[in-house]
């Protein structure tokens, strides 16, 4: 399991765990409720590359980052740890 503090958003972590470069688990702390069971649901079985592709870059009310665009982030960080 890899935590990451998210940074600049309403939630405030994600917890990832990956096999290899899947994601097996998601789960967030934080932020709007329906949206972070949503997003999981979604992205569980996925690749990283393509959580990037999908999510990164998403802003959020004026902000320069979302939920999902943190997770992408996550995501390549937990993958490089692991190596």
């Amino acid at each position: 399991m890899y935590t990451y503090q998210t940074k600049g958003t309403c939630s405030k972590q994600i917890d990832i765990e990956l096999d290899g470069n899947i994601i097996k688990h998601v789960k967030f702390y934080g932020g709007c409720d329906g949206n972070l069971q949503a997003i999981p649901k979604l992205v569980e079985g996925m690749t990283i590359d393509e959580v990037e592709k999908r999510l990164s870059g998403i802003s959020c009310n004026g902000r320069p980052t979302s939920c999902g665009d943190q997770l992408a982030r996550a995501c390549r960080e937990a993958y490089e740890a692991s190596k």
